[in-house]
């Protein structure tokens, strides 16, 4: 058969499906069933003609269908890693994280349970080997929700329905493609392997593959960047990654390739979002979506067109092992949907699944072209015995077409006898908030065309009258539904602040005015804020945006590095990193406050917009106090990261105005293309961002402090060769209550809380802490927390005695600092004791005295005179 013969029957395959697409949507048939039912009907036809000595005419073309050069690894090596790629990607990850347990237990426990249950109940039916029985049972183990996922969209089943059977379908391939290799490997070699083993090697191999393909997903990821805006080249990429990923997997490392192509694409899908451009990562979704189509399509009308010569001999004896077939699949998913599942619910691992999703999940079941294909490929192993190969292909095949022309036909009218194609009374106040909203749209349109094309004012809200009646009575509908709680209002509002959120965000990205790795991170927070909200309202929104607002991983470990090792080079990105996410937060919540109004308002009264509109401005004031923090530490770098922020605004405005300058014919494609590289240019100039000083050199911060102005330029240089940098951020706590005082610290800029006895007490730049600890050999006697960003400099305490030994200047200075110290935090405390003890208010507070500015000392309840640096005293105990 010729190359050209099978190009002209794929593409009259392709005009086939798209004309029944059309049919199966008039007959509200699943596309997938009326497929398989034509391409059954094609390969019959063409059997029938092929070998029929009495119909010659159409020899040629059946000849093309009977011989047609699909064989198993054609399923599995050029349509399989397309599908659950495509399929990886379209997943919502974070969603099913929600429902990992649930999903895991469907996809894995679920498969081994249907196949041990199926080939126990086979083998002494059937007289065939275990192994055989169990290799039928890991076979059609696997699901195919695509026509499941249209019925369900189609009859808008509940949301996390769709979820649950789209991640179980993803999954349960990847287990059972899986667990059959090694069952196949089992029945080929004739070795006796015990369950503990083989269950390890199914562990191994699936843990293995989930392995490699992440991590080629996270290199497909770096490759990204190199070409995030040429869309041609990204797909590109993505096409060659599921093929790279499932060859090397089973071809090279011998573990799952079909895990491995689902990991990978789970790791496209949670990294790439925030990596390519916008735009094209919706080219790319668009594209892969359009492959899918045709893969899916194809692969179900050559799996169907195969099913005559897979059923080429069967007979009446066969319908009673699959018989027992459907018993045993039916129930065993059954037992794990309503056995096991619930367990889970106890456990509390996951939110509990309703009987009626259960029910939807055990008939959804489905059985499609990866069944086929697996069946296809044990007739085609050589090493396994013809009885073996003729009672996989029949059983299987026949399974496969009862769930496809039973349940699949079937499965709507459960759907609506269940009532899962009503929505909920929380779903139906999104319905009325958003057609309030699209008709709000429509009225302020239509009073806009009337006033430009200055139509009479009675004509014009005779026309708009309609559509305030509409709104009034949608918005009034929302705000006394009653099956609604407030709270479940108020998480609603909150969910969709946060999606307006990420698109505000994604603005930004697709305007180049913000680094790639702020917008990523960005989008990943707000992603979990969003979740937060969902599960736990305002409560978990709030933690959620606390937990934005603070310090990252990479922050804090830059930071302890330059802790410990004295690198600064980490600390200068993480803090700059900071600096930017901060300015972006408060650009984009401003900008949040009119969707509040406009958009949340109309769905959920005035009442609860109120409340939102506080926690927004809660956010505000709290990203703004963040950012003044830095601001007034390093104004200058403030300064010039705004700028570079307003310059890169202006290059992308002043791109879109040449676009629009060429879109109205005003300038030409060559002029187009030299504007456009010229304003490229400007920004690969401004991409660079400015280097920030953390300010930390050791000389310059001790020639800041008052304490050693005084010395001449040369004894500050040798104090600084024992001085170390220490840079503090707000909230961090510098000295800790009952710790060894082991260093003084000199505060160069920034303030510090002392909190002690009495009332806390706040020191700045030219204070220094620490000193009486050294001096008398106590305790830390009080906490210090930095009030924001803080430069210190850190003398150890052997060094800090030396130090007075040679200034006696500066010794009875810190000295008579610390006696007054002493004297006050013992003032401090005695005078909290009198309080304590019962003594009238106000005369306790007219008592009492400004406490210590020093933590250092431990027992503070009498004066105690500082011992000479030479014999310091022991340490309290």
């Amino acid at each position: 058969m010729t190359l050209p013969i099978v190009l002209a029957a794929v593409a009259g395959l392709l005009v086939m499906i798209a004309l029944l697409q059309p049919l199966a949507q008039r007959l509200q048939v699943p596309p997938s069933v009326v497929l398989a039912t034509v391409g059954i009907l094609i390969g019959a036809a063409a059997a029938f003609v092929f070998y029929s000595p009495t119909v010659t005419a159409l020899d040629g073309v059946a000849r093309v269908f009977v011989e047609l050069p699909i064989t198993a690894d054609t399923f599995l090596y050029v349509f399989l890693p397309v599908l659950l790629f495509q399929t990886s990607l379209s997943l919502d990850v974070r969603r099913l994280v929600d429902d990992a347990a649930p999903v895991l237990l469907l996809a894995v426990v679920a498969v081994l349970v249907a196949t041990f249950a199926i080939g126990f109940a086979l083998a002494p039916v059937t007289g065939q080997p275990l192994v055989a029985c169990l290799l039928l049972g890991a076979i059609v183990a696997t699901t195919d929700p695509v026509a499941v996922i249209a019925i369900f969209r189609e009859l808008g089943a509940p949301a996390r329905l769709t979820r649950l059977v789209e991640g179980e379908s993803l999954l349960n391939d990847a287990a059972a493609i899986t667990l059959f290799v090694l069952l196949l490997g089992l029945l080929v070699s004739g070795e006796k392997v015990g369950a503990a083993t083989a269950l390890g090697h199914f562990a191994l191999a699936g843990l293995g593959g989930a392995a490699f393909g992440y991590a080629g997903g996270l290199i497909a990821n770096v490759l990204f960047r190199l070409v995030r805006d040429i869309p041609p080249a990204l797909v590109t990429l993505s096409v060659a990654l599921p093929y790279l990923v499932y060859i090397g997997g089973e071809q090279i490392f011998h573990v799952s390739g079909v895990v491995a192509v689902v990991a990978a694409g789970i790791a496209v899908n949670i990294h790439a979002p925030t990596i390519v451009a916008p735009d094209s990562w919706r080219y790319l979704r668009e594209i892969w979506e359009q492959v899918e189509f045709w893969a899916a399509s194809l692969i179900f009308v050559f799996a169907s067109i195969l099913v005559p010569r897979l059923l080429g001999d069967i007979g009446l004896w066969d319908l009673v092992p699959l018989g027992v077939l459907i018993l045993a699949a039916f129930a065993s998913r059954l037992a794990v949907l309503f056995g096991l599942l619930p367990l889970l619910s106890l456990l509390r691992l996951s939110q509990k699944v309703a009987n009626a999703h259960k029910l939807v999940i055990v008939w959804g079941g489905l059985r499609g072209a990866v069944t086929l294909a697996l069946a296809l490929s044990v007739t085609e192993n050589p090493f396994v015995d013809p009885d073996i190969k003729r009672f996989i292909a029949a059983t299987a095949t026949g399974f496969t077409l009862f769930t496809l022309l039973v349940n699949g036909t079937t499965l709507r009218a459960l759907i609506r006898l269940l009532k899962l194609d009503q929505i909920s009374p929380l779903d139906a106040a999104v319905r009325d908030g958003a057609v309030a909203v699209a008709l709000g749209n429509v009225r302020d349109t239509l009073l806009y065309t009337a006033e430009t094309a200055q139509i009479a004012d009675d004509i014009a809200q005779k026309a708009i009258a309609p559509y305030d009646a509409r709104i009034k009575t949608v918005v009034h509908r929302t705000e006394t539904e009653k099956e609604i709680l407030d709270r479940d209002r108020l998480t609603l509002g909150l969910v969709a602040l946060a999606d307006r959120e990420r698109e505000l965000v994604e603005e930004l990205f697709r305007e180049r005015t913000v680094s790639l790795r702020i917008i990523e991170n960005l989008l990943t927070d707000i992603g979990r804020l969003r979740e937060r909200a969902r599960a736990g309202g305002r409560v978990e929104y709030n933690r959620g945006a606390k937990r934005m607002l603070g310090y990252s991983l990479r922050f804090r470990f830059a930071l302890t590095v330059h802790r410990f090792f004295g690198f600064d080079g980490l600390l200068v990105e993480a803090l700059a990193d900071r600096f930017e996410r901060l300015l972006v937060m408060r650009i984009v919540l401003f900008e949040m406050k009119p969707f509040v109004a406009e958009r949340i308002r109309p769905i959920l009264g005035a009442r609860l917009t109120g409340i939102i509109d506080d926690i927004l401005a809660q956010r505000i004031e709290a990203t703004a106090k963040s950012l003044a923090a830095l601001e007034l530490q390093y104004p200058d770098y403030a300064r010039a990261l705004e700028e570079r922020f307003l310059v890169r605004t202006a290059l992308r405005r002043e791109e879109l105005e040449y676009e629009t300058l060429f879109s109205d014919r005003m300038i030409g494609q060559e002029l187009l293309h030299d504007l456009k590289r010229n304003v490229a240019a400007s920004r690969r100039a401004s991409e660079g961002r400015p280097r920030l000083d953390l300010g930390l050199n050791t000389r310059e911060l001790v020639a800041k402090l008052p304490m050693f102005q005084s010395l001449s330029a040369a004894e500050i240089d040798q104090i600084a060769r024992l001085l170390r940098p220490r840079f503090a951020v707000p909230g961090e706590r510098i000295i800790r209550r009952g710790e060894r005082g082991e260093s003084v610290f000199f505060i160069s800029s920034g303030a510090v809380e002392v909190s002690t006895a009495g009332r806390p007490v706040r020191l700045g730049r030219g204070d220094f802490i620490g000193e009486l600890a050294l001096l008398t050999g106590g305790r830390r006697g009080a906490d210090v927390t930095a009030l924001g960003y803080c430069q210190l400099v850190v003398l150890e305490g052997e060094d800090f005695r030396a130090l007075l030994e040679r200034n006696p200047e500066m010794d009875a200075k810190v000295r008579q600092v610390a006696a007054e110290r002493l004297n006050m935090n013992s003032v401090g405390l005695m005078t909290d004791e009198h309080a304590r003890a019962g003594e009238d208010g106000d005369s306790a507070r007219a008592g009492r005295v400004r406490p210590a500015i020093d933590p250092v000392q431990d027992d503070a309840a009498q004066p105690v005179p500082v011992p000479p640096p030479a014999a310091p005293a022991a340490p309290a105990a």
